[in-house]
């Protein structure tokens, strides 16, 4: 059986020293590791950006895609291979900017793959400047004077699009989020976690330290239940966001690939695709 060891390669990640995505690789590596999977089980797709080089620093298939798209591919590798784990992974400027329309609509499809955010609150790569999560007054290269737009709320967006798993965590507590993981990889379904991830080069604002004195763990509060929707909804709100946990599962959604008619449980590529000529000329037939 593997351990999360053997998920690591010897690609040595580059980014600045703190950097929260180095715990979201460790807990990615332990989690695949905890659910007894091995290294060919395992797919990552990643976008552009810093966190998008995470597909490239474990030892499993990945894919390097452009910028915002990698949940086009992550699905379109799911349906043709389910017996992949299949993880997207990205920042939150390519999944909530330039990918949004992607995330929304890969929400409401429902594909059975797990999207990490690597939520930093700011484009590191490109030397700091705004992303749609960075918050109003937020002061970069880009703004100087403040940001003057409001930041986007993906986590209650995700609600009411139909999420069926919304979670989120921060980099620097790695046991609960490989739970999330783990958790976020068996939901039948599209699983959205947002993990906080400190840009400690770039947003001197929300580091560690305001993480700390600022989120709310969701297994804190007396009575909550993650199936209940609306609670989920009114305990956002509440919070602005700022809780770690399961926020909502919904685990009677059946996911995309159980609501296609004749789709079979063999994957694609164990197919036999070939067609006979007969087939072949009827099927021309039809378009001439």
């Amino acid at each position: 059986m593997a351990t999360f060891k053997d998920f690591r390669n010897k690609v040595k990640p580059n980014w600045c020293p703190g950097c929260g995505d180095f715990s979201v690789l460790a807990a990615m590596q332990r989690a695949f590791a905890n659910l007894g999977l091995e290294p060919e089980d395992v797919a990552i797709v990643s976008g552009i950006g810093c966190s998008g080089r995470i597909s490239g620093y474990v030892n499993a298939y990945g894919f390097h895609s452009v910028h915002g798209r990698s949940l086009p591919i992550a699905q379109g590798l799911k349906l043709a291979n389910r017996d992949l784990t299949v993880v997207a992974a990205g920042g939150d400027g390519d999944g909530f900017a330039i990918g949004m329309g992607h995330t929304v609509h890969a929400i409401r499809r429902n594909v059975d793959i797990t999207y990490i955010v690597m939520d930093n609150q700011v484009y590191g790569l490109t030397k700091g400047q705004t992303s749609p999560r960075s918050q109003l007054g937020f002061k970069t290269k880009s703004t100087p004077s403040g940001s003057i737009e409001a930041a986007i709320a993906p986590m209650e967006m995700a609600l009411t699009v139909g999420a069926g798993f919304v979670a989120q965590s921060v980099s620097s507590d790695l046991k609960q989020l490989t739970n999330i993981i783990q958790a976020g990889i068996q939901h039948k379904g599209f699983s959205l976690i947002n993990v906080y991830s400190p840009c400690v080069t770039y947003n001197k604002i929300n580091t560690y330290d305001w993480f700390k004195n600022n989120l709310v763990n969701l297994d804190d509060i007396e009575g909550y239940d993650p199936s209940n929707r609306n609670m989920a909804m009114q305990t956002l709100m509440e919070h602005n966001s700022l809780v770690t946990g399961i926020i909502y599962q919904n685990k009677d959604r059946q996911p995309y690939e159980e609501l296609i008619k004749g789709f079979r449980k063999e994957p694609l590529y164990k197919q036999d695709l070939k067609i006979s000529r007969e087939d072949f000329e009827r099927l021309a037939s039809e378009f001439m």
